[in-house]
């Protein structure tokens, strides 16, 4: 039985502390190193947390994002996903998306206050 519980605390404490890439808002970019080229520049968003995962070693995350394109971005605002930006099958973000993503994320920082 304490087996059992032990197992069913790690679970969820994964679960809800394997979710921190979402806290507050934050711009992730879910991508592949045979698609680096077509990523976008994480470094322009200064006043939110950023992350890059990739399929090659954080397969869970794609999978409980329902990630379907490469690069991917997701906005999030306190776990929330805000925002979606797929590259679809070209693997390219159309122009101008890192404008509109950042956009976004000054509108909800605006909003905090």
């Amino acid at each position: 039985m304490k087996t059992i519980i032990t197992i069913v605390f790690l679970l969820l404490a994964s679960a809800v502390f394997g979710q921190d890439f979402k806290e507050d808002i934050s711009v992730v970019q879910f991508s592949a190193s045979f698609v680096k080229d077509s990523e976008i520049d994480l470094e322009k968003f200064k006043d939110c947390s950023t992350y890059t995962f990739y399929i090659e070693k954080d397969n869970t995350h794609f999978v409980r994002e329902e990630i379907e394109y490469l690069p991917t971005v997701l906005v999030y605002q306190n776990g929330k996903e805000i925002m979606r930006v797929e590259t679809g099958i070209s693997m390219a973000f159309p122009e101008g998306t890192d404008k509109k993503i950042k956009k976004k994320v000054e509108e909800l920082i605006g909003n905090k206050f």
